[in-house]
């Protein structure tokens, strides 16, 4: 390992902003810590196998990632076996993971930071073998993602432009079967989240007892979207089960869909899925933070 080597991974069309002087600006400070950086720029064509060999040639103890959920997603699962310190530097239309790690500050704090050496370490989930680290979920949202990835307009504008039209025309509830901590569900649902942290990068939050590192992930089941329940949502009020939500605590679970229903992982797209087999991994993720 090349303690003195450091990737900048970048997604050059993640939030809608050039990334130039982001760039230059990582560069700058780096040159300063007097470390070699390396700058790799996503493109959607072969990525994970593109990101392993950019690590193999230079062999960095650390690796930035400028995008949002679903870059840092990609680069996780793509050096899923290295033993490697991640810096998140959140320029993506979605930002949850990093907001959920307190990491939306100005440019110039995200970057000191991303070249510290204090960090957390953080739980991965498995779904359908795929990595997720953040937030995945069944119905509702995915749909407003599938919207947006479809939309020209990228960026924060893009996701408000796409939230009328999945509301109008959103798939309505579904059922499932889950099988979980030894216990059968069955019941109607308009979305169904997979949480292993607390917000999406809107800052709202889902899940209030999520916790990063305690080697459980949490399922919100959203059975009715009423007014009531929205506003619970809002307001992180959402803490225990109700007639409208119910929220367990697991290691695994599975989950049946009476029909195809459309899925993400980390703000990525996933197309519809209809038995999703969820557990916890055996990788963890170290990610740089500020120490409070």
């Amino acid at each position: 390992m090349q303690k003195n080597n450091v990737i900048l991974v970048v997604n050059p069309i993640s939030g809608g902003i050039n990334k130039a002087a982001l760039i230059d600006q990582v560069s700058h400070y780096a040159k300063f810590l007097k470390l070699n950086l390396y700058c790799f720029e996503t493109t959607g064509e072969d990525d994970l196998q593109k990101i392993r060999d950019y690590y193999t040639q230079f062999n960095p103890e650390r690796v930035l990632i400028a995008g949002g959920d679903g870059t840092v997603k990609l680069v996780a699962e793509a050096l899923e076996e290295e033993d490697v310190l991640f810096g998140i530097l959140p320029v993506g239309s979605a930002n949850g993971l990093a907001t959920d790690l307190g990491l939306v500050k100005s440019q110039e704090e995200n970057i000191a930071i991303a070249f510290q050496n204090h960090f957390v370490t953080i739980d991965c989930i498995r779904i359908n073998n795929k990595m997720c680290i953040h937030l995945s979920d069944l119905g509702l949202n995915a749909e407003l993602i599938k919207n947006y990835e479809k939309s020209a307009i990228r960026g924060k504008l893009g996701y408000a432009l796409q939230v009328f039209n999945t509301l109008v025309y959103a798939v309505k509830s579904f059922r499932v079967r889950i099988k979980i901590n030894q216990e059968l569900i069955e019941t109607k649902a308009r979305m169904i989240v997979i949480a292993n942290s607390q917000k999406y990068g809107t800052g709202v939050v889902i899940n209030p007892i999520g916790i990063m590192g305690d080697g459980k992930f949490e399922l919100i089941i959203l059975k009715k979207l009423t007014l009531g329940v929205f506003m619970k949502i809002v307001m992180g009020k959402i803490t225990d089960s109700s007639e409208s939500i119910t929220v367990i605590s697991a290691d695994q679970a599975v989950i049946e869909i009476n029909k195809p229903i459309n899925f993400q992982i980390d703000g990525e797209y996933c197309g519809t899925e209809t038995h999703l087999n969820i557990n916890m991994a055996a990788r963890k993720l170290k990610i740089a933070t500020f120490k409070i």
